[in-house]
């Protein structure tokens, strides 16, 4: 039995050929059918509830300013109780998501500014 290089390389050559057209069927797949354990896709919901701000009472007790949808309600947490110490006020609405790409505007080059020589 004789023993060719060439052979050799071709056979790798030929094994990585069909691992990299193996990885791109199944990367068709996914992008085309989606992820069978993700279920179907969901936009990514806009997030609803956060802290808008914090403040230090005392060493136990602090202020929370927290913000559910476009209401913002001030809490105090720590100590013996938390409690609310003012609900509904009025927030600032969420910014609107963008509508399509984005344009950067853009300046009209300025000519250089011309001096009297004497």
């Amino acid at each position: 039995m004789d023993f060719d290089p060439n052979t050799v390389i071709l056979g790798i050559a030929a094994l990585l050929f069909v691992l990299a057209l193996l990885a791109l069927l199944i990367w068709a797949f996914k992008a085309f059918f989606g992820d069978s354990r993700a279920g179907p896709k969901r936009k990514a919901r806009t997030r609803r509830l956060g802290v808008v701000e914090t403040a230090t009472v005392d060493a136990k007790r602090k202020l929370y300013l927290i913000r559910r949808d476009d209401v913002e309600h001030l809490v105090m947490i720590g100590g013996p109780v938390d409690i609310v110490v003012e609900t509904g006020i009025k927030g600032y609405p969420h910014p609107p998501t963008p509508h399509g790409d984005v344009v950067i505007a853009k300046n009209e080059a300025r000519t250089a500014a011309t001096y009297r020589q004497t």
